[in-house]
């Protein structure tokens, strides 16, 4: 009958219809709240490999299965992937705590407004506007004309069986 679907062996556009809709993986607030709780308390010994994230969890932890075990291993990793990049929302451990502290307290040494006489700040007009709006007019700086720069020109590469003539 026309508008039935399919059955039996698929064929390739009923397959692609049935592919693209595949949706993203849904992580439950059991996984969530269990890795991060994991990640709180046993941050020192988690490394951004999976496999052992999963036999670190079998150690610390009584999970009722195999498969939510592996989705807390697995969420866990993602999580330390982007504590790498910086700080995770709802993750808080002593670690990360003391370096936002330390990065809190830095004074530098040396100011990067601190230009001597023999090498001035360079600003653009716009920049020494700023200054001046700030208050800052005692800095010594010099004024440049900025261009903006136009992007290089690629060059082509020979590459040999690449299809070109």
């Amino acid at each position: 009958m026309p508008g039935d679907l399919p059955t039996g062996r698929l064929d390739a556009e009923s397959r692609w219809l049935r592919e693209s809709f595949i949706m993203g993986r849904v992580r439950t607030k059991t996984v969530k709240r269990s890795s991060r709780i994991l990640i709180e308390r046993y941050y020192p010994r988690l490394t951004l490999d999976f496999h052992s994230n999963k036999r670190i969890l079998d150690e610390v932890a009584t999970v009722p299965s195999k498969r939510l075990r592996n989705k807390i291993a697995g969420f866990t990793t993602h999580l330390m992937k982007r504590i790498q990049k910086g700080p995770v929302r709802g993750i808080s451990f002593r670690l990360q705590e003391e370096e936002r502290e330390r990065k809190d307290q830095y004074v530098p040494e040396v100011s990067a407004l601190a230009a001597s006489e023999e090498s001035p700040l360079e600003v653009d007009a716009e920049t020494k506007d700023l200054l001046k709006s700030l208050g800052m007019d005692d800095l010594s700086v010099n004024v440049i004309n900025v261009t903006a720069n136009a992007p290089r020109e690629r060059k082509s590469r020979f590459v040999p069986g690449a299809g070109r003539a």
